[in-house]
């Protein structure tokens, strides 16, 4: 296929446009600037951006210039979008160390060399320094407090309260768009779909000064059969830093997705053929697993490199196969060994409280070194470990090594 459309289109990515024609046949005709903007709230990006992120790798693949911005200036606000509640606004200490964190995560995704070579901006840069009366006057004048209340990005925050630096949130973000079109010859916003809203503000804000090659187009967001966002897991969100979420964790998320999930997953998140993704994702029965190791391996050496990936499938096969103990898998070291069990759940996250730990001790969910565990208030001793750790298994797929430090 020559045309991004068609492969974003193929492979599931789309869910709405602004002017479809038309930007089919820009995509055909010329290569195009595009943006995709990400707050800098945390020091790593997470599961949520994944597809974001593909996109745009897609996007550059087929000759379009990507335009990452990095919101150091709206995050001072915070996106409103998806919260009910105000987020916490964060110094500008804070968004400078996570926006360098980001630029390396980004930089597996896209390649900042060539002739369509991506570019970082960083908001910051224009929208600290504006000068309010200016801006209300020439930008602020374009928009309707009726027409942005009704949106979908703003509607959830009424009943808890928005408050007026919140609804500026929308304004920026356009103003972000008009910027980046004035001065870098960007025609395109992408975003995940909970971002409609805001994109239409600023392609209808270029449009409102008189131009008329100004897009949005929205994907998909990354959601479970049930409709749940995925990547969220006992220990909070996926995280695409190492520190924070494991390469041997990332792959086991991803090695336990639902069946129904696989599809979606594969053609979404992996780099893979839309034949080989049709044939993995139509296995049946046990073999489906298989199609879960391919998916599990394929986003892992994304974000971790082939290395990291190889050694936390090795792992997984070692645990699940009964072949060993993996120096891969999850460890944590402990000084004593009497510890309550209930406590030791909830440290290592298996549960996130003694209550919760208490029934899923109760209904035989825990297992030390292969041996179910049905006593509540059990307390390991020195005969649990051996060599000087132990294996505490939740279920058939987590497994948690435990290693005990001498003195």
């Amino acid at each position: 296929m020559s045309n991004v459309f068609d492969v974003l289109e193929e492979r599931g990515f789309i869910e709405q446009i602004t002017h479809e024609k038309e930007v089919k046949e820009l995509f055909s005709k010329e290569s195009v600037p595009f943006y995709i903007g990400f707050d800098p709230t945390a020091d790593s990006l997470h599961v949520g951006h994944f597809i974001s992120l593909m996109v745009a790798s897609y996007m550059q693949k087929y000759g379009h210039k990507p335009i990452i911005l990095i919101g150091g200036g709206t995050a001072v606000i915070g996106d409103p979008s998806g919260k009910t509640d105000m987020r916490k606004m964060l110094s500008k200490e804070e968004i400078n160390h996570n926006v360098e964190n980001f630029k390396k995560q980004i930089s597996k995704f896209l390649s900042f060399e060539g002739e369509n070579a991506a570019i970082i901006v960083n908001n910051a840069d224009w929208l600290l320094d504006l000068n309010y009366i200016e801006f209300m006057r020439n930008i602020g004048v374009h928009f309707s407090i009726n027409k942005m209340l009704a949106a979908e990005c703003y509607k959830q925050r009424l009943e808890k309260g928005l408050t007026f630096f919140e609804l500026g949130y929308m304004l920026m973000q356009s103003y972000d768009f008009l910027y980046l079109y004035e001065h870098y010859g960007c025609k395109l916003q992408l975003g995940g779909n909970d971002q409609w809203s805001n994109i239409i503000g600023g392609v209808e804000l270029i449009r409102k000064i008189g131009k008329d090659d100004s897009f949005g187009l929205t994907f998909k967001l990354l959601t479970t059969k049930e409709g749940k966002k995925m990547g969220k897991t006992e220990k909070g969100a996926l995280w695409l830093d190492a520190s924070k979420t494991s390469p041997y964790e990332f792959y086991q998320y991803w090695r336990n997705i639902d069946d129904a999930d696989v599809k979606k997953v594969l053609s979404l998140l992996t780099f893979l053929p839309m034949d080989e993704v049709n044939r993995l994702s139509s296995l049946e029965g046990s073999e489906i697993n298989e199609a879960k190791k391919v998916a599990a391996y394929e986003i892992t050496k994304i974000i971790h490199g082939k290395e990291e990936a190889k050694k936390a499938c090795e792992a997984a096969n070692n645990l699940f196969n009964g072949s060993g103990v993996s120096d891969n898998m999850p460890t944590t070291k402990i000084d004593s060994c009497d510890v309550s069990l209930l406590d030791l759940l909830v440290k290592i996250n298996f549960a996130p409280s003694k209550s919760q730990a208490k029934i899923l001790i109760s209904q035989g969910g825990i297992s030390i070194n292969d041996e179910k565990i049905d006593n509540i208030n059990y307390v390991l001793s020195k005969k649990d470990f051996k060599d000087g750790f132990l294996i505490i298994k939740k279920g058939k797929k987590n497994y948690h090594k435990i290693e005990m430090v001498e003195k």
